[in-house]
């Protein structure tokens, strides 16, 4: 209907404005995750958790560098991350080498110019027989990879985030995987939870230093997941039985099942998120 002066329209145009806002609001809140220009880095990136992540970051926008020791996984991620249409690259990089993490950061930052988002995935476990079989040879090799890796890697992303915070072109994120172990009993595993305790730890203490970088920190904690990693595991119907069946969620987790974290990560959503160890498990940890 109209009112009487003049014809004006009082019940259409309301209804108009009330839509263009819904639209502006939920433009705005894809745009939170829009990744198009960011640079982000996942180590261990050629299969597991470490693709999952990746895959997530190309399809929003982000072009994705892998870092991985085995170039035959290296060139199949590259094909599949590559159909999203974005620019991805993958190096041979040891991350427990700390001079080769310096070159692949250069190499990054000479073909990108940037980085904006650091995931440090690469990891390896071992599982014994017991806590008196494992050897100091054992500590020092998940150590040189788990521990020292990741703080190589997320200390050479930081450099470069904190040069161009002073530039004026402030933020980053960082992120490394740790694991469930850090906080609940691995036994058999003592030398794997102990780095995977250490990692939750660093990625705090770096939060903490780096905030005033405007630069974010955070641990990811998988539960059980389907990898190459645990392929043994899941061959084990005594296994499926007693511990997967305690899984809330039901089941295994898949490596897809990381991609959303990575994406919120390196996204403008997680602006003011750090320090934080975010579980993902079904459930597991809590039931």
């Amino acid at each position: 209907g109209t009112a009487g002066n003049g014809g004006l329209t009082i019940d259409s145009g309301p209804r108009l404005v009330c839509l263009d806002v819904k639209h502006r609001r939920v433009a705005a809140m894809d745009n939170l995750f829009d990744l198009t220009g960011k640079v982000a880095l996942v180590t261990g990136g050629n299969g597991g958790i470490g693709l999952g992540m990746a895959e997530g970051l190309a399809k929003h926008g982000a072009s994705v560098v892998i870092w991985g020791t085995n170039a035959s996984k290296n060139e199949a991620a590259v094909a599949q991350l590559s159909a999203h249409g974005g620019t991805v690259r993958a190096a041979i990089v040891d991350v427990a080498d700390e001079a080769a993490v310096k070159e692949g950061m250069a190499n990054i930052l000479s073909e990108f110019g940037r980085i904006d988002q650091a995931i440090a995935n690469a990891g390896i476990g071992q599982s014994k027989r017991d806590m008196f079989d494992i050897s100091i040879d054992d500590f020092k090799k998940l150590e040189s990879i788990n521990v020292h890796g990741v703080f190589f890697t997320l200390r050479e992303a930081a450099r470069h985030m904190i040069e161009r915070h002073k530039a004026g072109d402030g933020g980053g994120s960082l992120a490394a995987a740790a694991s469930t172990a850090a906080i609940h009993g691995a036994a058999r595993n003592e030398h794997y939870g102990a780095t995977k305790g250490a990692v939750v730890s660093l990625c705090r203490a770096m939060a903490v230093e780096l905030a005033r970088h405007q630069i974010t920190v955070n641990s990811i904690l998988p539960g059980w997941i389907k990898s190459e990693m645990t392929a043994g595991l899941q061959a084990m119907d005594k296994f499926n039985e007693r511990v997967i069946g305690r899984v809330p969620m039901g089941g295994w987790g898949e490596p897809e099942d990381f991609a959303g974290i990575a994406v919120y990560l390196a996204s403008r959503a997680a602006r003011f998120h750090t320090g934080d160890a975010l579980v993902i498990d079904g459930g597991y940890t809590i039931y």
